[in-house]
């Protein structure tokens, strides 16, 4: 699957084999409150080796450089890597969302225990453990990402403690020093009213810019520290 941002769009593709996907023919529907365009296209014999063009290194901060298997390793001194298999589960660290949960990570003191609440493949858990965190829980209520994340933590050599499915939605999140929850807006305000006890440092993404403030307001008493924003996509960091 491949996103891609526009100004006031997103783009998404799903690709597979002929006789995997449903015939989608061109026309409009409307998702979540939004209204989306739906086409199905054939696309060229090749579309396997353009689904990994797609999927390109990055390197956050000069610290950490995330890359899919088939991309070559970091070869820059003092770079932690971290290898994804983006067939597996969202979150290979190219989205600006991800990204910016890494910059924000590399900005704290790496101590103490850290829970990734919608924890996708795993990019952020893998992480903290290569950055020193310690206990670190990981959590997603979709059974392939709780397999992803442990598979992906397997192939970079790092020790999860704990790594669960978790309903969010409707469960209090683990406890940790530093909590990390890349999720959407709706689920953000849930996961506030639901936390019961806050941890020395939140940082929250997966939002619009628009929509960061009252975020940010619904986890009160803690405070913004610092915010990042990429292609409309926006960060921050609360203690």
């Amino acid at each position: 699957m491949e996103q891609v941002d526009g100004g006031e769009w997103v783009e998404f593709a799903l690709y597979g084999a002929p006789g995997e996907l449903p015939a989608l023919p061109r026309g409009e529907a409307e998702v979540g409150g939004a209204r989306v365009t739906v086409a199905g296209t054939e696309v060229p014999d090749d579309w396997e080796e353009r689904w990994k063009r797609f999927h390109r290194p990055v390197l956050v901060a000069d610290k950490l450089y995330v890359r899919p298997p088939w991309e070559q390793p970091a070869v820059r001194p003092g770079v932690k890597e971290i290898v994804i298999d983006p067939g597996r589960a969202f979150g290979t660290g190219t989205h600006p969302t991800t990204r910016l949960c890494l910059e924000l990570m590399l900005e704290l003191s790496a101590r103490g225990s850290f829970a990734d609440l919608g924890c996708g493949s795993g990019v952020l858990s893998i992480a903290a453990a290569k950055l020193g965190f310690e206990p670190i829980t990981a959590v997603d209520s979709d059974r392939l990402a709780v397999e992803a994340t442990l598979q992906n933590a397997r192939d970079n050599g790092v020790w999860l403690d704990r790594v669960e499915r978790h309903d969010l939605r409707r469960q209090p999140p683990p406890s940790a020093g530093t909590v990390a929850a890349n999720l959407m807006r709706p689920l953000l305000l849930q996961v506030a009213k639901l936390m019961e006890e806050k941890p020395r440092a939140l940082i929250l993404s997966g939002l619009l810019d628009p929509e960061t403030d009252e975020v940010v307001a619904a986890f009160a008493p803690m405070r913004e520290r610092r915010r990042l924003s990429l292609q409309g996509w926006s960060a921050v960091l609360l203690t």
